[in-house]
């Protein structure tokens, strides 16, 4: 017989629990800590550096060693373990503060911290005073103290809290509540009772009003954060003049079969295209044509396709097919699906030797300068009438490499007695032993444009193939291959190109500026490419908008850059943060300010959005301004500091310019002011400064680019409106813009910048007040932050750029990439 006998494993007991259990904290912590042995073995190790003598015993008699230990120390304690970036001799003094009694609450500890591990106090013979005063040791603040602070403090906002009643977030409140200097050592728990009782003080019982009111607004916060979550839509809708009416043709008509197989592949939908060539990068123009077509399509609940057309594979990288397809999601349309004219190859080879069969094409053996003049005198060329046989087999020879480039290439048969050029038997197929980015070395015969792009659309059931106006003259051609083959016609319609003044478009002259390094890339926030623009700070929804005010029409024009630039500030206005960069700093002592103090001023994150919050500037000893804000001498206009005037530091205090130094060269390297009562200048202007953060450390040091336009345009508005780059490569390049970007390589920023690292991340949209419009550019990296001017806050960008001086640095003819 076999014995069954039956087992239970059981879990050995974690050895960390009896410390954790001594150090009193709840069932929760407890559990969640004991989860991790790098947080139980950080546990353990400050307190062997806390309890010295009883280090050996903390693991098998922590509860006799922890005994005296109170639960408030006991939460110190872990904290002060789970703290990054401390050493064992901050943990040391740290430790015998919270045991002396000194630090009793989690933003004590964390003051303590801050000075040792941020402010880089010494542990040894450290200013003990400081450190107390910096960390709030032996203030205690009473209960009505806190009442008073809470009252005092909800004054100030009445209006605002009694018209928004229920709505009112309390957490933000009392966030800032317990910030202030004073509160931010009382009891939380305390504070955010006295905060409650007076809110409902103040408002009285919540009435079904207050309800109804909260239940809309909630129901308002989920309908637009569920609209947040799909596309993005411009704010304005495109303008479409004429609906569509085009030139007609006889060749347009859908013969009854063709139609009716279209409606049942398609199921009446409609179907557009965004059909770029992978030949470069994006710009201002194109968006244009991919809200027109993504657009409509959506309009009708149909679909857009992305479809490159890769028929060049001497022109084509990878580089623009990631960057073509990353600027259309960019704007926020989803393509639904992205296509390739190269993946219909097969056809296409297929329904040339269809054309062949038909008589309706033939292989030429003539150059292309002598076929390009015979079509501009509509002269037939000696091949034209060469049989099908022979033809069938030439081509298949060209598709088998037995013909060197450019010695033959197969032509349309169409009319060279046309008065459309396009109809004078256009090429075809052309010979290329050049490997395809996307189908490799299959062919070395390729498609022209002409004879690609309606069939493709015939192929992807388009019903309206929008593009712009130069293609107006191959309407005929385009019709008249599609009746020839029996296909599907979609209906074509021509609009005007986005001409915007100041604007290179060119492929070839962009191409041509990058490789001479007069730009950096492509993508150079000079340029208006799309990636360009997206680096230089101008956002999607701006140039959407601004796509839609222009509209689509089919009238040439040239849009002035001023209407772009002014979308672009309408929608920063209302979407950037503000924050302070000082780009040439200039040294200020405050002469009757304390050495060692630091304190904080407030300054609204959003002057026209209460919501958003604030942010704290630290204001000291020493405070840094703009180079630009003193002068020697002064004059009514001026608003910046002059010896014996007083300005005010926006947000914070009105100062006096009592002296300035110099150094060997005459320059002014340093001033001394003093802090005045603001009652005794109502009148004064404010100018934007930036302090150091603590005695004898500067802000952080970031590189600003400030950017004008790339050429020398006129300054007039009219003129700007109208001017467009030389045509000519030579006139071109006289024309650059030498003070196109200058590099302020020692700015300093606001310490929003270190404190939220979300604040960093690139494209990020900021106003720097007085300064201009910025985003963080594609350059910066963890250590070094850099930014690239979008606008100026006031006139033209050209200004910004024109106030330089011996410290500016032009931008480097190399890529800094």
């Amino acid at each position: 017989s076999v014995t069954h006998t039956n087992t239970m494993t059981t879990t050995p007991p974690n050895p960390f629990a009896p410390l954790l259990k001594s150090l009193h904290l709840d069932t929760q912590s407890t559990t969640n800590y004991l989860k991790s042995d790098d947080v139980c073995n950080s546990i353990l190790h400050t307190l062997k550096i806390a309890f010295p003598n009883a280090e050996a015993e903390l693991l098998d008699s922590a509860e006799v060693v922890l005994k005296d230990l109170s639960a408030e120390q006991g939460t110190l304690f872990v904290q002060l373990a789970l703290a990054k970036k401390t050493s064992d001799a901050i943990i040391q003094v740290i430790s015998t503060h919270i045991l002396n009694g000194d630090l009793e609450s989690v933003p004590q500890l964390n003051a303590a911290l801050d000075f040792f591990v941020k402010k880089k106090n010494p542990t040894q013979n450290y200013d003990v005073a400081s450190f107390e005063e910096n960390c709030g040791v032996g203030v205690k603040v009473t209960n009505e103290e806190i009442e008073k602070a809470v009252q005092d403090f909800l004054a100030q906002r009445k209006e605002k809290l009694v018209k928004d009643r229920y709505l009112t977030k309390v957490g933000p409140l009392l966030g800032q509540l317990s910030s202030t200097p004073r509160m931010k050592w009382a009891d939380k728990k305390q504070v955010k009772k006295s905060l409650d009782d007076a809110l409902v003080v103040l408002w009285g019982p919540q009435t079904e009003a207050d309800k109804k009111r909260e239940k809309d607004s909630k129901k308002k916060e989920k309908k637009e954060k569920k609209e947040k979550k799909g596309v993005d839509k411009p704010k304005k809708e495109i303008r479409i003049s004429n609906d569509f009416a085009a030139r007609e043709i006889p060749d347009a008509v859908n013969p009854p079969h063709l139609l009716q197989k279209h409606k049942e592949v398609t199921g009446g939908k409609v179907m557009t295209r965004f059909p770029p060539e992978p030949n470069g990068f994006l710009h201002i123009g194109h968006a244009k044509a991919i809200n027109l077509s993504f657009t409509h399509a959506a309009k009708q609940g149909g679909h857009c396709y992305l479809r490159y057309d890769d028929t060049n594979p001497t022109k084509e990288e990878d580089q623009y097919f990631k960057s073509i397809k990353d600027m259309v999601e960019w704007l926020g349309f989803k393509p639904w699906k992205v296509t390739y004219s190269s993946e219909y190859f097969d056809e296409m080879y297929e329904l040339a030797v269809k054309l062949i069969k038909k008589g309706l094409a033939y292989v030429d053996f003539q150059d292309k300068d002598t076929i390009n003049a015979q079509r501009k005198e509509s002269i037939e060329s000696p091949y034209r009438n060469t049989s099908v046989e022979v033809n069938l087999k030439r081509f298949t020879d060209m598709r088998d490499g037995r013909y060197a480039e450019g010695e033959a290439v197969l032509r349309c048969k169409i009319d060279m007695k046309s008065t459309y050029f396009s109809m004078r038997d256009f090429i075809a197929y052309r010979i290329m032993y050049v490997p395809h980015p996307h189908i490799g070395d299959k062919w070395c015969i390729y498609p022209t444009y002409d004879y690609t792009h309606c069939i493709v659309d015939s192929l992807e059931n388009v019903t309206h193939s929008l593009c712009t106006l130069e293609f107006e003259v191959r309407r005929d051609s385009y019709y008249w291959l599609l009746a020839a083959l029996d296909l599907y016609r979609p209906h074509v319609w021509e609009f005007s190109r986005l001409n915007v003044s100041t604007s290179l478009l060119s492929k070839r002259k962009i191409n041509m500026l990058v490789s001479k390094k007069i730009v950096r890339d492509w993508n150079d926030p000079r340029l208006l490419t799309l990636a360009g623009l997206r680096r230089r700070g101008y956002t999607k929804d701006a140039i959407l908008n601004f796509c839609a005010e222009v509209g689509v029409t089919r009238s040439e024009n040239l849009i002035s850059i001023q209407k772009l630039e002014s979308e672009c500030k309408k929608d920063l206005d209302v979407r950037a943060n503000r924050a302070f960069c000082v780009l040439r700093p200039l040294r200020v002592v405050l002469t009757n300010y304390p050495e060692d103090k630091v304190e904080y001023v407030e300054a609204p994150n959003h002057p026209k959005d209460e919501s958003r919050g604030s942010r704290k500037l630290p204001l000291s000893r020493i405070v840094y301004i703009d180079e630009r804000d003193f002068r020697e001498e002064d004059e009514p206009s001026y608003f910046g500091l002059a010896p014996g005037k007083t300005v005010g530091l926006r947000y914070g205090p009105l100062i006096k310019c009592v002296s300035h130094k110099k150094d060997d060269t005459g320059k002014v390297v340093e001033l001394h002011a003093e802090v005045v009562p603001k009652e005794d200048h109502p009148k004064a202007k404010y100018i934007h400064w930036l302090a150091q953060p603590q005695p004898g450390v500067d802000p952080e040091k970031v590189e600003a680019r400030i950017l004008d336009y790339l050429f020398k345009v006129p300054e007039d508005p009219k003129q700007l409106a109208e001017y467009l780059p030389p045509r000519e490569e030579g006139d071109l390049l006289k024309e650059i813009n030498p003070n196109s970007e200058i590099v302020y390589a020692n700015a300093f920023i606001d310490p929003i910048f270190k404190q939220n690292p979300e604040n960093r991340k690139v494209y990020t949209n900021f106003q720097f007040e007085r300064v201009g419009f910025f985003a963080v550019d594609e350059d910066t990296t963890p250590e070094h932050l850099v930014f690239n001017l979008t606008l100026s806050v006031g006139g033209k960008k050209k200004s910004a750029a024109k106030k330089s001086d011996q410290k500016q640095k032009k931008a480097p003819t190399k890529s800094k990439q």
